[in-house]
């Protein structure tokens, strides 16, 4: 069972690694992360693609600094209510795909398959990289296999 800590409605840095605030669900904390990530990815389909990818490389460098932070200060690696990963994890996902709740529905499915059974590289990665950039690393790269996948699937149809 996922134990928030107090102090991620205290510390900004927490409250953001944490998904701002999806995280502290007490079970499933990265399902709630990245279901908390759709409303955002709605406003930013509207972004020219540019605009979206610079925010993901944004939201990816702030990521890994305020996932160190927080696992530094919890004493704890990869705390499992951290979900800022599965937020960028998840925008990865969904670049360049037309906003749909179908399209969203379809992203979040794919973007969990990959973050839960963490094929190759992603298991590797997840166990052998430390720091902030180990807990973001395996979300990106869920999110790189999910995006090929909805892209793929989109170009078939």
């Amino acid at each position: 069972m996922n134990r928030a800590p107090a102090s991620v409605w205290r510390r900004p840095t927490h409250f953001l690694a944490f998904g701002l605030g999806s995280g502290t669900v007490p079970w499933a904390p990265g399902t709630f992360g990245t279901l908390a990530a759709i409303p955002f990815y709605w406003l930013m389909s509207e972004l020219p693609l540019s605009w979206y990818m610079l925010i993901i490389l944004a939201t990816f460098i702030i990521g890994v600094w305020l996932c160190e932070v927080t696992s530094r200060d919890l004493g704890v690696h990869d705390h499992s209510g951290i979900v800022w990963d599965e937020f960028v994890g998840y925008w990865i996902t969904m670049a360049a795909v037309p906003f749909s709740w179908e399209a969203a529905l379809w992203g979040f499915i794919v973007f969990r398959v990959f973050d839960v059974f963490k094929p190759w590289p992603i298991r590797w990665a997840d166990r052998r990289v430390a720091g902030g950039f180990g807990i973001m690393i395996d979300d990106v790269l869920a999110g790189i296999y999910a995006w090929s996948t909805i892209h793929l699937w989109l170009w078939l149809h």
